[in-house]
């Protein structure tokens, strides 16, 4: 298995070989690329969004300074949308359902570091897949840490860092984030 393979597998793998590099260094020139357009710019930015990103839903808006690792792992439905300053670390897949709001400087980190520090200084990682329903809000400043699954109808609060699963239908706000109120069901 290379390590782009094993990367993409959930296994550890080692950041630094060329293969997996070169998927970094694509996503940052695009990410760089797509930050210098012009907001009337719109096709031209639709156009590096769906080179950058695994697959996106119709009407996204995604403001500039976006930051992503790969950019092949980040998936999201319709009408998602972006505010400014967000960031990516998609070395596991990153999806996220339709009408999903992000709130300026965000951030959804689906990298994992081993927790002994010879194996972590070995430059090896995994990653840890984050899975976003429908309907969320993410307020300002919120970090969705690896592994963590949000339900559908949910509002994570500003500044709050999540690190556990948070269920349908729920406000979570907080360090760590916690459900705080249920939220009524959308109506179909």
């Amino acid at each position: 298995m290379t390590e782009l393979e094993k990367m993409k597998a959930g296994e550890l793998y080692d950041y630094a070989d060329p293969e997996v590099r070169g998927a970094h260094i694509r996503a940052v020139e695009l990410c760089d690329e797509y930050n210098e357009t012009k907001r009337t710019e719109t096709e031209r930015r639709e156009q590096i969004l769906r080179e950058l990103f695994g697959s996106l839903g119709k009407d996204p808006l995604i403001e500039k300074n976006i930051r992503i690792d790969y950019g092949f792992n980040v998936r999201a439905g319709d009408n998602f949308f972006v505010n400014y300053d967000c960031v990516f670390l998609d070395c596991a897949p990153i999806t996220f359902g339709d009408n999903v709001f992000i709130a300026p400087q965000c951030g959804f980190y689906a990298v994992n570091h081993p927790l002994e520090a010879e194996l972590r200084n070995s430059g090896v990682e995994r990653g840890l897949p984050i899975t976003v329903g429908n309907d969320v809000w993410f307020g300002g400043g919120v970090k969705v840490m690896p592994g963590v699954t949000i339900g559908d109808n949910v509002v994570i609060g500003g500044g709050s860092v999540v690190v556990k699963d948070i269920p349908s239908n729920s406000l979570a706000v907080g360090n760590p984030a916690r459900v705080v109120k249920t939220i009524p069901p959308k109506k179909a």
